[in-house]
């Protein structure tokens, strides 16, 4: 297994739709990049904190490519939009990319590269080494109880 953590917006649209890929074997939302090991929603809602809405996702990589999966990142989020997305504004829903190891940095730098040419040089999309990662595990328990 291998995991891939990524930043595109709110995190549950995102984590529903990589639910749905062969070979994502587990999906989590949580915040990542920030200050702080630990954060709540509330925390990184001030914009003071310096997370990002991540899906972490851990993926056999037998099934899919973690190529393949930034390819679904860029198709299903707009990278050109600075700190938003859709109606969610605020540096908490910025597009980044977080690796884990030299080859993921090399295979997103290729990856960004190939989609700022499709988009006129004009991708916003972060690459950070992964920071201060942590499940937003008080919010997501709050959401499946609604749900």
């Amino acid at each position: 297994m291998e995991i891939a953590v990524l930043a595109l917006g709110c995190f549950w649209g995102p984590e529903i739709k990589f639910s749905k890929l062969k070979g994502i074997v587990k999906t989590e939302v949580g915040y990542c990049g920030g200050e702080k090991e630990k954060t709540t929603y509330k925390e990184v809602c001030t914009g003071n904190t310096n997370h990002a809405e991540v899906v972490k996702l851990d993926f056999d990589p037998n099934l899919i490519s973690y190529e393949k999966i930034l390819d679904y990142f860029f198709e299903i989020h707009d990278p050109t939009t600075l700190n938003s997305q859709g109606p969610d504004f605020g540096t908490q829903y910025r597009s980044e990319i977080f690796y884990l190891n030299e080859n993921q940095k090399n295979i997103a730098q290729k990856v960004i590269k190939k989609y700022n040419i499709k988009f006129s040089g004009n991708v916003v999309t972060k690459l950070s080494l992964i920071r201060n990662y942590c499940p937003a595990e008080e919010y997501h328990q709050k959401y499946l109880e609604k749900n």
